[in-house]
């Protein structure tokens, strides 16, 4: 009897901050990737939803970072690190409606508060890691 060898598949992107023009490439780009593999298309929402609020708040609150997917057969985690000022409360930031957006961000639609509470709600797994003035790091977790 031969032995099934799994095996993950890594991407990773670059998030650009400041600019809303390509703000959810990243996301795009994992959903394409995620049906050509025949990934479950309630899955593949999920994970679309909870990656693009992530890369929208890299945009809006950070100087960018890097959006990092690894599909494995029992899993896929997705890595969102910025260096940007942190999360000064995970828990305030955590509550639905609490922004620290500005008026011009709100302005143009975004910063309604819901980035965070919608990246737990989506994902199976959510950790939230930041220190003010270095950076947050997002590793959501969806099961297969």
């Amino acid at each position: 009897m031969s032995e099934k060898r799994l095996e993950c598949m890594f991407f990773s992107y670059d998030v650009d901050g400041g600019n809303f023009d390509s703000a959810g490439m990243a996301s795009v780009d994992t959903k394409s990737r995620l049906k050509r593999l025949g990934v479950d298309k309630e899955l593949i929402r999920r994970i679309s939803i909870s990656m693009y609020e992530a890369e929208i708040n890299m945009v809006i609150h950070a100087n960018g970072g890097k959006a990092d997917v690894l599909i494995c057969p029992d899993k896929i985690t997705v890595t969102m690190k910025d260096t940007g000022q942190g999360i000064e409360n995970i828990e305030q930031a955590m509550q639905e409606g609490f922004s620290t957006a500005s008026d011009r961000i709100r302005a143009m639609g975004f910063g309604a508060g819901m980035g965070l509470p919608n990246m737990k709600k989506y994902s199976d797994k959510l950790t939230v890691l930041s220190e003010v003035g270095v950076g947050t790091t997002i590793i959501m977790e969806y099961y297969l």
